[in-house]
């Protein structure tokens, strides 16, 4: 990954904490907050004890640093080059993304070389103009915290029409799909973008209007054993998640990941791909669904 060990989360976190230790005002208590605010959670239980320690050797015991300048990290032309391979992708695209500083750079990769697999191919068309046009009225309205009406087609084919309030927009890896989550008079509306067939943007709404029905994620507490650099691999495959880890011991780490029910399976079939690593604890239901998979998976075993 080309921008994992300059651009990544970990790296800029340290970055931050580096400048206010350059200014003179770096505290114990900053670090914890700029990390936990700009890294992932189980940051905190590196970062601050790798400086604190003094085993990067970026700070000493008082929070002062021998660097006398802010870090900076100009991109390089490689970098350059990734970027604009990765604004061929329609999907990015969809958010209208600036190219600026980008114009005399060639893409690294073309388009056709970028392949994903492990999903289904009737994904949305993020090609289309109607689609994009929806879409980005969408985005609109969410940035301006406006209401929308929307007339779409539902899962029997029968058209609804509703005046609604945006709350966010999801991306299914697994469909290839947009999805709008949405409130309607108290109740929690989700829409895929595909279906679509009109968007309007409405009046502003207001505080009071702005409130998300119940459409709470279900928590997964797994315990994750690391061997194989397994903390890192589950980290970076779960990062579409919101999650909180909390170290056990020196091998034992208790991970809690936070999903919609509709994306049970696909995170089903995640778990699974790390093998013995990680344990899951609860929900029951998934713990039952992990159990009835091996089961079968055992029994159709040649003998």
């Amino acid at each position: 990954m080309l921008f994992s060990e300059i651009y990544g989360s970990y790296y800029s976190a340290v970055a931050q904490i580096l400048s206010r230790a350059v200014d003179g005002t770096l505290t114990g208590k900053e670090i914890s907050a700029i990390v936990q605010e700009t890294a992932f959670g189980e940051s905190l239980l590196t970062i601050p004890a790798a400086l604190k320690e003094e085993r990067w050797m970026f700070l000493d015991q008082d929070y002062k640093t021998c660097i006398r300048h802010h870090p900076a990290s100009p991109l390089t032309t490689l970098e350059k080059q990734w970027l604009k391979t990765l604004l061929q992708d329609p999907r990015i695209r969809l958010f209208a993304p600036s190219v600026s500083g980008l114009e005399d750079v060639e893409p690294l990769y073309k388009r056709d070389t970028v392949v994903y697999f492990d999903q289904y191919t009737d994904g949305d068309p993020f090609e289309d103009e109607e689609y994009i046009s929806h879409f980005r009225t969408i985005l609109q309205a969410m940035k301006e915290k406006r209401k929308i009406r929307i007339r779409f087609n539902g899962n029997r084919k029968i058209r609804h029409k509703y005046v609604c309030v945006p709350h966010k927009l999801e991306y299914s890896a697994k469909d290839d799909k947009f999805r709008l989550i949405t409130s309607y008079n108290g109740y929690m509306l989700t829409v895929n973008i595909g279906r679509i067939l009109s968007v309007h943007l409405l009046e502003p709404y207001t505080e009071q209007e702005f409130r998300p029905a119940e459409y709470r994620e279900k928590p997964l507490i797994m315990e994750l054993t690391n061997e194989r650099n397994a903390l890192e691999r589950v980290m970076l495959h779960f990062s579409d998640l919101e999650k909180e880890t909390v170290k056990l011991d020196d091998r034992h780490y208790r991970i809690t990941l936070y999903y919609k029910k509709d994306d049970e399976t696909e995170i089903l079939i995640r778990v699974l791909s790390f093998g013995p690593v990680l344990r899951v604890l609860s929900p029951a239901s998934m713990v039952g669904q992990i159990r009835q998979r091996l089961d079968r998976q055992y029994r159709f075993q040649p003998d």
